[in-house]
């Protein structure tokens, strides 16, 4: 029995412990309320699953695989190192698990138009990928920052159909192009569906997201257990919204022998003002429609916030992560720029895969962890998206 009590997450006024909620206009929360409505009927129903089933197995190519890096593990000394290929789902990161479970909810739901954000472009590159499979329309909004960094995920989406939307107040990253979708969504909430990137927002973004993503912790656990004959001493994941994070720790948290490790961006570092290390670095506060910890500035808007992974750059993070955070269940530890172009040239050299930078900071924690433990210990890393979307960018930082 477990130490800790994580039922329910959340309750039925969407908290996890303190954080969460729905802090929106009256109108707003009936629109949401009916959302959260549809989603606990249409998720029960037989065909939703079935087809969310299918499509997981023939389209995603469900379940991902748990690959042994076994020559960084012998490089590195110490604990072996694993890695949940999330990396190898269709479109190139996790991303598609929720996309696909919200373009069908917005399909049952009879919605004419599925907006979102994105930062890194896999979140964008998903959702267009599934709205197209549905027959939905897709407007994406993504800073004009990000826009010029992630080149490969802006033809992508474009090439699949979406209409994407360039946007260049503020900082002109994350959470800009969130704030400018959800200006669209409130034009037409009824017709309009909106598609959260991450485990983020208003009741029922983070419990949907969380539940579509759940699909990898459920899956890695059984593989290593399979595989290992025991389950791993360590499972980290990266953290923005934590949407990956989320989806891998909660097959775990009632392992109480399971070390469960979130990684932010601490950028530049720690002592500067360019990093992203909300959890770390933080406090309560309100973005976006829900209380979790906010990187604010000393008026109290959200602080202008940097990390070289464009997904990972967001100045609040989902509740359940501060939920979690706060009862001690997970430790949230950060990697730096430069660690994580470490990492990112170290998996591509000595293992033949190139890892999303957002995923190099949870690679670039295993490194750095790896040889501080024993042989027998094992690390799990949510490998959770490709760095083809990176390659450019990494080449011309590094000059390769």
């Amino acid at each position: 029995m477990s130490k800790f009590d994580f039922s329910p997450m959340p309750d039925a006024d969407g908290y996890f412990g303190e954080y969460g909620g729905q802090l929106i206009p009256p109108e707003l929360k009936t629109v949401m309320d009916e959302i959260n409505t549809a989603y606990e009927e249409i998720r029960q129903m037989p065909e939703f699953q079935q087809e969310l089933t299918d499509l997981f197995a023939d389209y995603v190519g469900r379940p991902s695989p748990i690959f042994y890096a076994r020559r960084l593990s012998d490089q590195l000394g110490g604990a072996r190192i694993f890695l949940k290929r999330e990396d190898l789902n269709h479109t190139g990161a996790h991303k598609i698990n929720h996309c696909l479970g919200e373009a069908l909810l917005a399909k049952y739901m009879g919605k004419t138009k599925v907006i979102a954000e994105t930062g890194a472009g896999q979140h964008g590159v998903a959702l267009a990928t599934a709205c197209a499979l549905v027959g939905i329309p897709c407007e994406i909004h993504m800073g004009q920052v990000d826009i010029e960094k992630e080149h490969p995920n802006v033809v992508k989406m474009r090439i699949l159909g979406c209409k994407l939307v360039s946007v260049t107040r503020g900082t002109a990253t994350l959470k800009d192009a969130v704030d400018s979708a959800f200006e669209e969504y409130l034009k037409d909430p009824k017709n309009f569906i909106y598609a959260i990137g991450s485990v983020v927002g208003p009741h029922p973004f983070p419990k949907m997201v969380r539940d579509f993503q759940s699909i990898i912790g459920n899956e890695a656990r059984k593989q290593f257990e399979q595989r290992e004959g025991k389950l791993p001493d360590y499972v980290t994941a990266c953290v923005g919204g934590g949407s990956n994070a989320i989806g891998m720790f909660t097959a775990f948290l009632d392992d109480e022998d399971v070390s469960l490790v979130g990684v932010e961006p601490a950028g530049y570092g720690l002592d500067t003002d360019k990093h992203s290390a909300t959890m770390t670095l933080g406090k309560p506060g309100e973005i976006h429609g829900m209380k979790c910890y906010v990187l604010e500035q000393e008026d109290g808007t959200p602080m202008p916030v940097h990390s070289i992974a464009s997904g990972l750059d967001y100045p609040g993070v989902g509740p359940q992560h501060s939920y979690l955070k706060d009862l001690g269940r997970v430790q949230y530890d950060t990697a730096t720029d430069d660690e994580c172009l470490n990492a990112f040239m170290t998996l591509s050299r000595v293992e033949g895969i190139i890892p999303a930078l957002e995923s190099s900071h949870a690679v670039a924690w295993a490194i750095r962890t790896a040889p501080t433990l024993t042989r027998e210990q094992t690390i799990l890393v949510n490998l959770s998206g490709r760095g083809d979307k990176d390659a450019d960018y990494v080449a011309q930082k590094l000059g390769l």
